[in-house]
């Protein structure tokens, strides 16, 4: 029945700085940009290699969610990198601090988090290409 994953919506506080980190830092591409009038609201639809994963909107006056990563309902988004080392040091380039990194006890493969700017915790997991 389900085929896969085909996006993930996120509700950010700061449009401008929120397009700036998926595109510009992340380095996601631009599939549409739609600013919908009667919900005075920008829908971002972004994508990952060619393939379509988020939609960034923005609202006003929507309500605060907690967002620890500890906390119910979605834990993390996470993206797989073939070198995180790179990963982090692109990151520190613009500013963005991640956690030490950590290795996964039953995988063996490296991982670490960061926050994008509304503090939604963003999961970097190391995947090695095989030669």
């Amino acid at each position: 029945m389900l085929k896969k994953i085909h996006h993930i919506a996120i509700i950010c506080s700061n449009y401008e700085a929120s397009k700036h980190f998926y595109t510009q830092i992340l380095g996601l591409e631009i599939v549409r940009e739609i600013f919908r009038e009667e919900r005075h609201s920008f829908k971002l639809d972004l994508a990952l290699n060619g393939e379509y994963i988020i939609e960034l909107f923005s609202f006003p006056n929507h309500p605060k969610r907690v967002s620890q990563p500890e906390a119910n309902g979605l834990r993390h988004l996470a993206f797989e990198v073939t070198n995180i080392d790179e990963a982090i040091k692109r990151l520190h380039y613009f500013g963005v601090t991640a956690e030490p990194i950590r290795t996964d006890e039953h995988t063996g493969k490296r991982f670490t988090f960061f926050n994008d700017p509304d503090k939604l915790p963003i999961e970097l997991y190391e995947e090695f290409v095989e030669n």
